[in-house]
């Protein structure tokens, strides 16, 4: 298919033409041709130059008179066609135009020439006539028991081909059936093992799409361990959910921080016992001593001695209140510690039972993480009990403090992976059904891969293979050998249509003549061409008139004559069953109003209809001719469907000055066959309006003019004798008065302001109007079929269509 101009510079009236900047939506989209072009254009806007542009395609001849022409049209494979690649492009084009008729019928410039005839090989008919004795002795007899020469081989290979065909029937039906006891067999068959394999409506083509599965680069045969996991996973009950864990705090870091101000706290050196000071291990015996005597004892229980006031006022001064303020302090926070340090030590317990067998490889590692991590955190609580004691021990002497390695990173990572897992255990338990139903799909199909291998599946398919090539080769064999004889037949048949073939155009254009035009006084005969025949007598078309050759034709009558010509020769050997795609420019030209709606009945019961075309272009001048353009088939509503799934494109040929343009065709000219259904579409629109606002408002605007006219129009070709009166109004409308005083005075109100002045400065009257339109819809449904075909001519559904 022809997809567009792309682009036309120095051609005639098209100077620095570009499509894809001209044919466009009005998003500004390019838009391109459809299976059928409709193309509007006033006399000399050019479009004829496009179909020259075509026509050259055609013929690979583009006139010498453009000087330095240049375009180039693009094609649907994504190929261009330019001026230098003309007949590059495989496509078979027919192209109507002035070009054509002086081509093909020269006596409408010389009244001695003739009209080029159709099929004329050069040859007498008795030379076709032996070839066609020789096609038919390649072919030989098809008589039961006495065939020959080819019909004898197609016997034979028919033969080769009954005995492949059971030679692979045999070994399909085999491998068939052993898929279908492991499909549905109540010994072996996936069906009847449900509980392990997971559907109890398994059949044949199931087992089929699981060897495709099987087979497949993506699948994987399970492992034994995997295997196992499935075993475990279908025996699985619904388990309660294991409580939610909530993390203890840690204090690692404040612990650290405390026990480094602890350890490195100084106790002031004054009143201190030098003795005491120096020697840390007597300094704590002297310490607990104290504490065993004061109040206690007035002599020394280990030496027997009195202890005197002064000696205790210097032991009170050595043990002062800040050196028992640091004691107390180191003994709190070893407390603390040690709490912390059972506290996780049983904060998780964890209970495998609790858990889907697929959690518990993962719940191992945890439990190894989770010990590790305890000890690792223990580990470091005890660092700093150590350093407290230290310090507790010589409390006069300030420790340097040791950094312990902070463990709870990884202890509050295996508590986030242990409740990662209980939540996903716990979510487990509304997918089981899912995860079994996997699990049993998995071991079906690894009994399936087991099955294949014991039947030997796979060298029995590749058997199975090559006797089906056998089998379409020998259906090949047969097959070329049935077309050889068709083709030879047909071969035959089109050599003796070439008897005769000349004359049947002929008669094919004096059929257009005569049953589309009427025109029984004019008419073409094959004749013998004098001038010819030396050179084995050719045949000629000539115009006849009352059985005379014509002379003097009309204009008319010879754009009539042309047209049923190049229709005719759409049927000739080059052309017939090749689906061409076909340009028809203007051919109503000096062609009266009743002839014009006959081209257009030819083009649309012999193109159109018969859809033998791959593609169509009709230009034309004639804005009757458009008319009836619009009612080829689907027109009307292709406007409504999406753009690509449109069939028809309207576009107009516009010329500015010197220069011309392509443009898509404005609405007002493509949606409305008549005016008549345009004003039955407003009225109709006005009628089907719930809500007035801005954006239908203009409807009721225009709805006096529009249903004036609409109603003189119908009631005119109502009652010719009266048109549209007050009379005629009620006697439409029936024996309701009412409306037809309210239509009445809408018509006359509202669509005038001449004589009721005071109308233009008052508001428009909405309600009125509404009712006016929705009665005249109501008395036009009376009649069914009119309001049906009505309503298909602006592409609304019938009632009919609309309930169905």
């Amino acid at each position: 298919m022809i997809r567009k101009f792309r682009t036309i510079d120095n051609l005639a009236v098209f100077q620095e033409f570009e499509w894809d900047k001209e044919v466009c939506d009005k998003d500004g989209n390019a838009l391109d041709f459809k299976s059928i072009n409709v193309i509007y254009g006033r006399n000399y806007s050019g479009k004829t130059t496009l179909s020259r542009i075509v026509r050259g395609m055609e013929t690979g001849v583009l006139s010498d008179k453009y000087e330095f022409p240049s375009f180039s049209v693009s094609l649907a494979d994504g190929s261009e066609v330019t001026q230098s690649s003309l007949t590059q492009h495989g496509k078979k084009i027919r192209v109507f135009n002035e070009d054509f008729v002086r081509e093909n019928i020269r006596f409408i410039i010389d009244p001695d020439g003739s009209i080029e005839p159709f099929a004329i090989f050069g040859e007498d008919n008795n030379k076709i006539e032996q070839e066609i004795e020789a096609l038919e002795k390649e072919i030989g007899s098809n008589e039961d028991g006495k065939e020959a020469a080819l019909y004898a081989k197609l016997i034979e290979a028919r033969e080769e081909y009954k005995k492949a065909k059971g030679e692979h029937k045999k070994a399909d039906d085999s491998l068939n059936k052993q898929l279908s006891d492991k499909a549905t067999d109540r010994q072996i068959g996936v069906k009847y093992k449900a509980d392990r394999f997971g559907d109890q409506n398994y059949n044949i083509q199931k087992l089929k799409n699981d060897i495709d599965n099987v087979l497949s680069e993506n699948y994987a045969s399970p492992t034994d361990t995997q295997l196992a996991q499935y075993e475990r996973l279908i025996a699985e009950k619904t388990l309660q959910p294991a409580s939610e864990f909530h993390s203890p705090s840690l204090h690692l870091e404040a612990f650290i921080k405390e026990v480094e101000l602890l350890v490195g706290r100084k106790i002031s050196e004054s009143n201190k016992i030098d003795d005491l000071v120096k020697d840390a291990i007597l300094n704590r015996w002297v310490s607990e001593g104290r504490a065993h005597h004061k109040g206690k004892r007035d002599n020394c229980a280990f030496c027997g001695n009195h202890i005197t006031e002064d000696r205790w006022g210097k032991l009170e001064k050595h043990f002062d209140e800040e050196s028992s303020k640091l004691e107390q302090d180191i003994d709190a926070l070893i407390q603390k510690i040690e709490g912390e340090k059972k506290s996780i030590t049983s904060a998780l317990l964890i209970n495998k039972s609790q858990f889907y067998s697929a959690f518990h490889e993962r719940l191992d590692a945890v439990s190894e993480d989770l010990k590790k991590s305890i000890d690792g955190y223990s580990t470091s609580l005890d660092s700093l009990v150590s350093q407290l004691k230290t310090r507790k021990d010589d409390l006069l002497v300030p420790q340097a403090f040791q950094q312990p390695k902070d463990a709870s990173i990884a202890l509050e990572s295996a508590w986030r992976d242990y409740e990662v897992i209980r939540s996903e255990s716990e979510e487990f338990t509304g997918s089981l059904s899912a995860k079994q139903s996997e699990a049993k799909t998995a071991l079906r199909l690894d009994e399936i891969s087991r099955y294949l291998i014991t039947i030997g599946y796979q060298a029995q398919v590749s058997d199975i293979d090559q006797k089906k090539t056998a089998l379409d080769e020998a259906e090949q064999n047969s097959k070329y050998i049935r077309g050889e004889i068709s083709q030879k037949e047909d071969l035959i048949a089109e050599k003796k249509r070439q008897l005769n073939d000349e004359e049947k155009g002929a008669i094919k254009v004096n059929e257009y003549l005569n049953n589309f035009f009427g025109h029984q006084f004019l008419s073409l005969e094959a004749i013998d061409d004098p001038a010819s025949e030396e050179s084995g007598g050719k045949i000629k078309f000539e115009v006849k008139r009352d059985g005379k050759k014509a002379y003097h034709l009309s204009e008319g009558e010879c754009s009539l004559l042309a047209f049923c010509y190049f229709l005719a020769k759409l049927d000739d050997i080059d052309t017939k069953d090749t689906k061409p795609i076909i340009w028809i420019d203007d051919p109503i030209s000096s062609l009266d109003s009743n002839h014009v709606f006959f081209v257009y009945s030819l083009i649309n019961q012999e193109v159109v209809s018969k859809k033998s075309y791959s593609q169509l272009f009709i230009s034309t001048h004639n804005l009757d001719f458009l008319k009836y353009l619009k009612r080829l088939p689907g027109s009307f509503r292709d406007e409504r469907k999406r753009e690509d799934k449109k069939s028809y494109r309207h576009l107009v040929v516009e010329r500015s000055h010197n220069y011309s343009s392509i443009k898509i065709m404005p609405s007002y000219l493509r949606e409305y066959v008549t005016e008549f259904n345009y004003l039955f579409h407003q009225i109709h629109k006005c009628a089907q309006i719930n809500t007035v606002d801005d954006s239908n408002f203009e409807n009721f605007y225009n709805f006096g003019n529009n249903a004036r006219k609409f109603l003189e129009i119908y009631l005119y070709y109502r009652y010719p004798d009266q048109g549209m009166t007050e009379e005629t109004l009620t006697r439409f409308f029936g024996d309701e008065r009412i409306p037809a005083v309210l239509t009445d005075r809408i018509n006359n109100e509202y669509s005038h302001l001449s004589g009721v002045f005071e109308r233009g400065a008052t508001p428009v009257e909405v309600p009125e109007m509404l009712t006016s339109a929705r009665q005249i819809i109501e008395r036009l449904k009376q009649d069914g079929d009119q309001f049906s075909a009505l309503l298909k001519s602006i592409g609304e559904a019938t009632e009919a269509e609309a309930q169905a």
